[in-house]
């Protein structure tokens, strides 16, 4: 019933009296059951008006990281580009100590505000490095690393992240859609080549009622 397009649209399901009785089984089982998967983010209940069913949440994974662009294919989502925005600027002291250079080096900076055809959800501010030799010219409603794999020749292999959740500014939640001091997911990522020398700092605002940051980790 949750996957059933009548059920996609905000419908409320049936109450517990009829499902119980449809599945046969009884009321506290079916509590139960209801319980679980509210729990799980499936099931949204409001007292006094009844059950429906959870608009789905993006969810990404750490492991085997691909381009965001990628990773939402592969999901079956269409990513739709609100705002984009390249600019060449002089980076402040600690974008210019990661990339190691100073601070009157300019770099690329490229703003996108993404999401789905509803509405917005991401909001990407990415720094690269000189070195990488993007020019502020390229299609990047391509897959970032793919641009900087084909064309420059550049291979992104190692990221490290860190995330947390904060609350939105002004100019943030105008971004997303969201109100100010809204709960946010906020990520930094820190991309490296093969020869791990650094070629992007990245930082990404999410949409805290529609993206899930999955993190998987496998004990060697």
């Amino acid at each position: 019933m949750i996957s059933s397009p009548e059920h996609l649209d905000g419908k409320f399901l049936p109450n517990e009296v009829e499902l119980a009785k449809r599945l046969a089984i009884s009321r506290s089982t079916l509590r139960q059951a209801l319980n679980k998967l509210v729990y799980e983010g499936l099931l949204i209940r409001k007292k006094g008006v009844g059950t429906k069913v959870a608009e789905p949440i993006i969810s990404s994974k750490s492991k085997n990281w691909l381009s965001f662009t990628q990773e939402m294919n592969a999901r079956g989502i269409i990513v739709k580009n609100f705002e984009l925005h390249v600019t060449w600027v002089t980076p402040d002291e600690k974008i210019a100590n990661f990339f190691e250079i100073g601070t009157d080096k300019k770099v690329l900076k490229l703003e996108r505000l993404r999401g789905k055809a509803e509405g917005p959800f991401v909001y990407f501010i990415s720094y690269f490095h000189p070195r990488v030799g993007l020019t502020g010219e390229e299609d990047f409603k391509r897959p970032l690393y793919d641009i900087l794999e084909r064309d420059h020749l550049v291979i992104a292999t190692l990221s490290k992240e860190e995330i947390s959740a904060i609350s939105a500014d002004k100019f943030t939640a105008a971004k997303l859609e969201v109100e100010p001091g809204s709960p946010i997911l906020f990520r930094k990522r820190f991309v490296f080549d093969q020869g791990e020398r650094p070629i992007e700092y990245n930082l990404g605002y999410y949409r805290a009622d529609s993206f899930i940051y999955t993190v998987e980790s496998v004990r060697e």
